[in-house]
């Protein structure tokens, strides 16, 4: 995609953005009475994002401009973090993960899957590639058959003119010619090496990276301290001159207004960033009179109340009941909409009208530069300011007040000192190896096996179709499970776009720990291994197993200090724990390393306090059995559950075609994919990755062309699998219904019901009423 293509895509979007935020300003602020109609536009403005954000993504990928990038990127966040507060005002309205968009998205003419029409031009073009690839590949064949035919016509002249001897004789000298030259080639070579006149050919690549990243570094610090040394040259005497006036101004309206001048800011309370207001001596004086008649008001509250208390109480009367005024929903402060609308006024000033077919370099703004080193100059300046303006303080007030010294410097120091004394330092926040390194801690973590190598799974991979009845189980009040898509959406949501942007993990919602729960075989571990993979995150294992050289609290303390340490050091990174519900069990535990690993469910709430927005590390649990753990506290562990069912029919039908294809299999009228679907039902999608492995094996694959694969092969091997029942599905549900979101929609909706109920008596006891009238005037 050429760089005009991708600004034309960026403009574009970027007006659909400007549009979403004006219809926010109208829409947003309004309280909503109706929570279906707030349920339709927050599901709107959802689907809307969504779309804003697959643009933006794809303008910025092949960007080669570094500011046009940041700008990019940052509407990037802004856009992924709006699209958290969405879903988080959604998930709270409906009291469920899963939203029914097929009434937006019909309304959008918008479907599930991105679908882009064609033109006819570009369809009548598509044709003619394909007609043109088919004709090629036609006449390919036809070339090729001439060719053999005549390559086997000299293969037998040959035979008949050479003997097998001769031959023999022909091709071993070739070979032994061409082995030759490489290994004179190749002495040659450690000659020059020996002689010092030539370096190897690792050494060659390894200094011409480091000369290359020298030069690009050297000519970036060049770049900074260039735009730095100008800007102090051009705009510091101006900046130190304000600041000076600014303070100055400052301490003379407190002492008007005080009667002194005040004490000089501590560094740690921002320095002149704390005096320096934009008020009025008139604004500071009309505040002290209104702090004093608040003074005021509250002492003679406190007279007044004495006197009551002295006098009897008289009679009270019987207080009416107000009525409770229900204003509706409304939508709540958000993070992000300041940084769209600043990254849309920045479009507008400087990329809107600006000509991309003139800067073929993609070279740099010098404006923006010095925009973004500004502010590192003004503070810069604004340090020595506070040192020269400290010392002139001191000696002003020493000479006109009489003052040795500030006077509240002692009392904010003792402040801060007791305030540091009551706050109590966590165990795992304390540095229990101070001493080591993190490569060395990187290192023996994944000795032990608790720093585990990401397999390289995208979550694309993890296939799967909509669910189409989930509409129609929704209108029975049967509580909505996520389909494969939907569980896509919601480990993108609350797993990848946190730990992929800093400013998106800082500002949106935070989710700091999320569980997986499922019948073995439905993706769970593949889920985990995908968030590590799109987000470039570590991962750390917690088993049974890897905890066993960590035994008592005392280690288990140390384990965790370790991978907090690491982890936040080379974030993001996913902590996952298999099997999370042995944890919490409700049985005994056996052996010495399953007591152990319950203790951590006491360390675990700890460790995720001790996590911050700045910190992008994320609690995974995984568990197929979460029934068998104490519901109360298992569910306090994670914020966010995400309950995973076995495939649909359309999932497995697609999960047979892609991994017999997959294996090397071919497919033919003897292999019925239809019924293979059918056939599977309650099966996972690891029980079809297992049979397909089976029966593909090498043996079978050489087979295939004399015998063509079979339905029956794959039957056959499916029956030694167990499906899941049921009855363990029902489990999962009741389960699922038992958690705090699962126990919200089930209160709503039970609420709902016996709202109907009502209503349906009210109008069968008025029928009953008219029809007996009726029969008593007949």
């Amino acid at each position: 995609m050429s760089q005009n293509t991708c600004c034309q895509i960026w403009a574009d979007t970027q007006k659909e953005l400007d549009v979403m935020l004006q219809r926010e300003r109208e829409e947003f602020q309004e309280p909503q009475e109706d929570a279906e109609e707030a349920m339709k536009m927050l599901a709107t403005a959802y689907v809307q994002y969504l779309a804003i954000l697959r643009k933006l993504d794809e303008a910025h990928a092949p960007l080669i401009h570094q500011q046009k990038r940041a700008a990019v990127r940052q509407a990037l966040d802004g856009v992924m973090g709006r699209i958290l507060e969405i879903k988080g005002e959604m998930v709270a309205l409906e009291k469920c993960e899963c939203h029914s968009m097929a009434a937006v998205l019909k309304e959008l003419q918008r479907v599930p899957e991105v679908v882009t029409a064609m033109t006819l031009e570009e369809a009548i073009r598509v044709i003619q590639v394909a007609e043109r690839a088919r004709q090629g590949r036609a006449r390919a064949a036809f070339m090729r058959r001439i060719y053999l035919e005549e390559k086997r016509q000299s293969r037998t002249q040959e035979q008949q003119t050479k003997s097998p001897d001769e031959a023999a004789t022909c091709i071993q000298k070739v070979w032994r010619g061409h082995r030759q030259r490489k290994e004179t080639e190749r002495l040659r070579e450690e000659e020059m090496i020996f002689l010092g006149m030539s370096l190897p050919p690792e050494l060659e690549v390894m200094i011409s990276l480091q000369k290359t990243n020298v030069l690009e570094g050297e000519f970036q610090e060049r770049a900074d301290y260039s735009f730095v040394h100008e800007l102090r040259a051009a705009e510091g005497p101006h900046i130190k001159e304000t600041f000076q006036e600014e303070i100055t101004q400052c301490f003379l309206e407190c002492r008007h207004v005080t009667g002194r001048f005040p004490d000089y800011p501590l560094e740690k309370a921002g320095g002149s960033k704390a005096i320096i207001v934009e008020k009025h001596p008139e604004e500071i004086v009309e505040e002290l009179a209104a702090k004093k008649a608040q003074a005021e008001a509250q002492k003679n509250e406190k007279d007044k109340k004495k006197k009551e208390a002295k006098e009897p109480a008289p009679e009270k009367k019987p207080e009416v009941e107000k009525p409770v005024v229900d204003e509706g929903w409304k939508m709540a402060p958000s993070n992000f909409l300041s940084m769209l609308e600043e990254g849309s006024s920045q479009y507008q000033v400087f990329w809107e009208n600006r000509d991309n077919k003139a800067d073929f370099l993609q070279d740099h703004d010098p404006e923006l530069i010095r925009a973004g080193e500004r502010g590192e100059v003004v503070e810069e300046i604004r340090v020595q300011v506070d040192v020269v303006m400290q010392e002139k303080l001191l000696r002003v007030k020493e000479a006109v007040d009489g003052e040795t010294g500030p006077g509240q410097v002692k009392a904010v120091k003792e402040k801060v000192s007791k305030a540091a004394v009551k706050k109590k330092v966590s165990e795992l926040e304390k540095d229990l190896t101070p001493g080591r390194s993190i490569d060395s801690l990187y290192q023996q973590l994944a000795e032990e096996r608790l720093l585990i190598q990401v397999k390289n799974v995208n979550l694309s991979d993890y296939m799967g179709y909509y669910d189409c009845l989930g509409t129609l189980l929704r209108e029975t009040g049967a509580q909505p499970m996520p389909s494969i898509p939907e569980v896509r959406q919601l480990v993108a949501l609350y797993g990848i776009l946190p730990l992929g942007s800093q400013t998106v993990h800082e500002n949106a919602p935070l989710v700091k720990s999320l569980l997986l729960a499922g019948p073995a075989g439905v993706g769970k571990k593949m889920l985990v291994h995908a968030i590590c993979t799109e987000a470039g995150a570590n991962l750390f294992s917690l088993t049974p197993s890897n905890t066993v050289n960590y035994s008592g609290k005392e280690g288990l303390i140390m384990l965790l200090h370790m991978i907090l340490k690491v982890g936040k050091e080379l974030q993001p990174s996913v902590v996952w724990i298999g099997d999370t519900e042995r944890i919490y069990s409700k049985g005994a535990t056996k052996g010495e390393d399953e007591v152990n690993f319950k203790r951590l469910a006491r360390l675990l709430p700890q460790f995720l306090r001790t996590l911050k927005p700045k910190d992008r590390v994320l609690l995974v649990g995984t568990t197929r059995r979460p029934f068998d753990a104490n519901v109360g506290p298992f569910c306090k562990l994670y914020q966010k559950i995400i309950l995973i069912s076995k495939p649909d029919y359309l999932t497995r039908f697609a999960l047979w075609k892609h991994y017999i294809l997959q294996g090397g299999g071919t497919l033919t009228k003897l292999l019925n994919l239809n019924c293979l679907a059918h056939m599977s039902d309650g099966y996972t999608q690891g029980h079809v990755v297992e049979v397909v492995h089976a029966v593909l094996t090498e043996l079978r694959l050489l087979q295939m062309a004399r015998k063509p694969l079979r339905t029956i092969e794959f039957v056959t091997s499916l029956a030694r699998h167990d499906p899941v029942y049921n009855e363990e599905e029902a489990a999962f549900q009741a389960w699922y219904g038992k958690t705090p979101l699962g126990k919200a929609w089930l209160a709503e909706h039970a609420t709902d019901e016996e709202g109907k109920g009502k209503r349906k008596k009210r109008k069968g006891k008025g029928k009953g009423k008219g029809k007996g009238k009726g029969k008593g005037k007949k």
